[in-house]
């Protein structure tokens, strides 16, 4: 790494550099590039890789200008990278610990549909907000703080899992403590199975709360034996997921309830330092047309204060009032705390990270790189496909495969679960994140985009929004008709084997007009309505819009010769390989299937 000085005050300085690299070619002492770091909302410790801008920034404050290692003509947009992953900024590692102070734990409620989330919420905050505010509009901000024997404890109000695996595919790994709630009188649902799988995906904790254990159909054993089918063994069953009777409408365990998630936060021993600039994200964000754009915003470090200067993705502007879930404006907000923010100028997309600068110069800095970082798409989640399994298997940097399994049938999906369990994993682990039957959805994309995950589906379709949210996240989507199909490839991808994918291609299609005999043989007097068809391609005879036969073109004659291929506007005669059994107005599909490109 060449860092040379240019002329008296002027540091030539490279694409990325060491902060204590940057000290030394500006001959200043470390801990005041890494005050300066600070001043920018920015902590990185002295091995830490910062870009040519955030050092820039830095030197400039210190009475230097810089000049980038190659200038080319390229904008220098394109020259600066950023070591840090998204998501990763606010994990910091290497803040003091003298100044890290117990911070309150934030609390997600997930579960199936009216199995009480709300009303449990409402239980929670000991007041029924929906039936407190008026015109019966439930809270108008969507996470809020409740305090307990002098310890407070956070809770998300988000609409579901979907919400939850979306924030975390944008990087927002906000959630300490997952409560699960389940209908005592209902037990485990479908919506109860993705919840489950959504949470074990991002490795939080789980509290499951019984609910509704006052009704006389209530059975607790029922339920308890259905979350350990589902890998939840509760503590009463030897494993280590706390379980708490309650009730939303009689209030009953209720406290317990709060108490244990209290238990749980405290083994992770959640710490921050509430004395640096504040580092966030933004829960939700909407326009309001009184007060303008509105952003709920989770600090996550430090403290935010009325007036600070903040950066929210590719906004950024001064915070002008903060405002908590009880409606009343507030100066400051602590780690852990929600508040609705006003200030910025757009509004921000929900995930986005939102933290303290020291002035504008700084704030545009950050708003280029997020803007960049965006249109980049690297916010989202890389995706995991099964050719880059293979891959990364052959480099030795593959450790686990993670698959998203929809299947038609509740009998397929455990011979396929017993199957893939036997598959050998010596070189790669097998990790079925989430299962189970019905059609693959827009919620098992957005997990396995937040997971790198490859959804894999047998006899299933994909709905419409499912479609797209493949198109836009690029998860890798495989189905499947034969097990034994499956299992290869799912085997091969363990073991650094898989062959290119084969895709059909569609030729044409031919409409049969009249039907001819010779011998024991049927020929099909066609018309090719688009395309072409071809002597000794695939053919597949579509009889009322479903196909009665798929195998290939013996014969194909154009008037009374023997051709190779007859194109669209065309008439010809048709000969299927072994079957006889042609009608008129049948539909012959011509088709080739040829390995996918790479």
């Amino acid at each position: 790494m060449a860092v040379a000085e240019a002329q008296p005050n002027v540091v030539v300085l490279p694409k990325t550099m060491a902060v204590g690299d940057l000290a030394r070619a500006l001959e200043v002492s470390v801990v005041d590039v890494i005050r300066g770091l600070v001043n920018m909302g920015v902590m990185a410790s002295i091995n830490q890789t910062i870009d040519f801008e955030t050092a820039s920034l830095v030197a400039n404050e210190l009475g230097f200008e810089t000049k980038p290692e190659e200038e080319v003509a390229a904008p220098v947009e394109e020259e600066i990278e950023t070591d840090i992953a998204p998501g990763k900024e606010i994990l910091w590692t290497d803040e003091d610990s003298s100044k890290l102070k117990q911070r309150p734990p934030v609390v997600t409620v997930l579960g199936h549909v009216d199995h009480g989330k709300t009303s449990l919420l409402d239980a929670i905050r000991l007041t029924n907000v929906t039936a407190r505010e008026a015109g019966g509009i439930t809270q108008h901000i969507g996470a809020y703080q409740i305090e307990h024997n002098g310890r407070k404890v956070t809770f998300l109000d988000t609409p579901g899992h979907e919400a939850f695996t979306a924030m975390r595919a944008r990087g927002a790994q906000v959630t300490d403590v997952a409560v699960l709630v389940v209908a005592a009188d209902d037990g485990v649902q479908p919506q109860t199975v993705e919840a489950i799988s959504h949470v074990r995906a991002a490795g939080v904790p789980i509290v499951v709360a019984l609910n509704k254990i006052d009704r006389p159909d209530a059975n607790a054993d029922q339920v308890k034996a259905q979350l350990a089918e589902h890998g939840v063994t509760i503590e009463e069953y030897g494993g280590d997921t706390p379980l708490v009777p309650v009730s939303a409408k009689t209030k009953q365990g209720i406290e317990d309830l709060v108490e244990v998630v209290m238990l749980v936060a405290d083994v992770a021993d959640l710490k921050a330092d509430p004395d640096r600039p504040a580092i966030g994200r933004v829960i939700e964000a909407h326009l309001d047309k009184g007060r303008g754009p509105v952003a709920t915003v989770l600090v996550q470090t430090g403290t935010l204060e009325r007036g600070d200067l903040v950066v929210a993705g590719t906004t950024f502007g001064k915070v002008r009032a903060m405002v908590d879930d009880k409606a009343k404006n507030v100066g400051r907000a602590e780690p852990s705390r929600p508040v609705e923010i006003l200030g910025l100028p757009e509004v921000p997309e929900a995930g986005d990270v939102i933290r303290v600068v020291a002035d504008e110069k700084a704030a545009r800095a950050l708003v280029a790189r997020n803007a960049r970082e965006r249109a980049a798409g690297t916010a989202a989640a890389p995706p995991a496909t099964l050719d880059e399994m293979f891959a990364q298997v052959k480099e030795g940097k593959a450790k686990e495969l993670k698959i998203v399994l929809k299947v038609d049938v509740q009998g397929s999906l455990e011979a396929i679960k017993s199957a893939l369990a036997k598959v050998p994993q010596n070189e790669v682990a097998l990790s079925v994140i989430h299962d189970a039957v019905g059609d693959i959805t827009e919620s098992d994309l957005t997990l396995a985009a937040a997971s790198g995950a490859v959804v894999i589906g047998f006899n299933t379709k994909m709905e419409a929004p499912a479609r797209r949210v493949a198109d836009s996240t690029k998860v890798d989507v495989r189905q499947y008709k034969v097990i034994y199909e499956l299992l290869e490839d799912v085997q091969k991808a363990l073991t650094g084997m898989l062959e290119p994918e084969m895709v059909e291609s569609t030729l044409g299609h031919a409409e049969v007009r009249q039907i001819f005999t010779a011998g024991k043989t049927t020929i099909a007097g066609c018309m090719v309505v688009d395309g072409l068809v071809r002597r000794g391609a695939q053919a597949r005879l579509i009889r009322a819009g479903a196909p009665v036969y798929d195998g290939k073109i013996a014969t194909l004659r154009r008037i009374k010769d023997d051709v190779r291929e007859v194109n669209a506007g065309l008439e010809c005669g048709i000969v299927l390989e072994d079957h006889n059994d042609v009608q008129v107005g049948d539909v012959i599909e011509c088709y080739v299937v040829q390995p996918k490109p790479r």
